[in-house]
């Protein structure tokens, strides 16, 4: 099967959409007979790759703890990639800003654009154009439904319509195959666990749909406007939204409220943070902290980052160094975040992220210290360790 490079030489408008109405009735009864998901999801990326008559098709699957896609299920990839490969869910990856903001995200050919970064799994394939939907359960994004083609190629809309229709067959068919490991939970629980993690789950749901919703409303603002400078504003207005979207996917019930994972809130934001720098250490205590106090600190790591990422750095890019730590002082913990930039020249104390870094500070009794020279600038948030 010769891979397409010009979708207007299928045949007609006509044969395509009999084929895509074939297939994905092919699909639907896939999902009947295959009590087996990941059964499911094989068969159908070869289905989808027949309709599309493309070589390499994946389904995404995202997993909150490591802010990242895995590769579930998929077609054409070299042996090994399938269930273990992972995407980024950076704003500045396809998969991933298909994600976030729950709309189709196509792009004709990479090299003729600079908003968005190939990742290496594409550039080892030698895929060029790619076109991605999400997969929504319930309206919130579960993961993308990606096809790629290793030739330039403008996917029409109807394209677009048909991957739109087959993620809400899985997105169907992911629910349904959810709710009988759901039920026997529920049915395990206490009666107060069972309402403590249903009211929980309900919220994420919720604010999961508020998040996409404003990183769409953000990415539909960036394309009225062309120029870096021009984006680089909502860039980081969506960065600091990512970081409170990421603390919300860290949430778990406690008697005594909603508590984050900081350990695993930490790693998630440097998952997302190496997108823009790969080289990103983090050692982290397995810390807790509720959701009001985690978030100022996720949103001091990610500022702080940012402004290594935009002033420190040079061509050649740097290193940036992340610890967190428990137990400092009398009941206290350390987050360190440093980097080996070329320093801070001339500090401004009005400059809006260090305004920004030590109101947050002062909003969980914290303070900030900053040493800054010619090799590197260290940032440091003391905070008491308030469950």
């Amino acid at each position: 099967m010769e891979e397409r490079s010009n979708e207007g030489s299928e045949g007609g408008a006509l044969d395509k959409l009999r084929r895509h109405v074939r297939i994905l009735v092919d699909i639907g009864r896939l999902a009947g007979e295959n009590a087996d998901l990941n059964r499911f999801l094989d068969q159908a990326v070869v289905q989808i790759a027949r309709a599309v008559e493309i070589h390499h098709v994946k389904v995404l699957q995202y997993r909150p703890r490591s802010s990242d896609l895995l590769l579930i299920a998929g077609v054409g990839w070299k042996e090994g990639v399938v269930r273990s490969a992972t995407l980024s869910a950076d704003l500045r990856s396809p998969p991933g800003r298909a994600f976030q903001t729950a709309e189709p995200i196509t792009i004709k050919n990479f090299s003729e654009q600079e908003e968005y970064v190939r990742s290496d799994l594409l550039k080892e394939h030698g895929i060029i154009s790619v076109s991605n939907v999400p997969v929504l359960i319930d309206g919130a994004a579960w993961g993308v439904l990606e096809v790629d083609s290793t030739t330039p190629r403008d996917f029409t809309e109807d394209t677009t319509d048909f991957l739109t229709a087959v993620a809400a067959l899985i997105g169907t068919v992911l629910s349904h195959k959810a709710r009988p490991d759901q039920e026997a939970r529920l049915m395990a629980a206490a009666a107060e666990a069972q309402r403590r993690e249903i009211l929980l789950r309900e919220m994420q749901h919720r604010v999961k749909n508020n998040f996409q919703l404003v990183l769409s409303s953000i990415s539909i603002q960036k394309r009225r406007y062309q120029g870096a400078e021009v984006h680089r504003a909502p860039d980081h207005v969506a960065s600091r939204i990512n970081a409170i979207s990421l603390a919300h996917d860290q949430l778990a019930p406690r008697h005594e409220g909603q508590t984050v994972r900081l350990s695993d809130y930490i790693r998630a934001l440097c998952s997302a943070i190496r997108q823009q720098i790969e080289e990103v250490d983090v050692e982290s205590d397995e810390l807790e902290l509720s959701i009001d106090r985690a978030l100022p600190v996720g949103l001091i790591l990610n500022e702080t980052a940012m402004n290594s990422i935009k002033h420190a750095f040079g061509p050649d890019g740097g290193r940036i160094r992340v610890g967190l730590v428990g137990g400092v002082g009398f009941g206290e913990a350390r987050l360190t975040v440093s980097d080996n930039g070329r320093g801070i020249r001339n500090p401004s104390e009005r400059g809006s992220g260090l305004r920004l870094i030590a109101s947050l500070a002062r909003q969980i009794g914290g303070t900030i210290e900053q040493e800054s020279s010619g090799s590197g600038t260290t940032t440091t948030l003391t905070f008491p360790l308030i469950p």
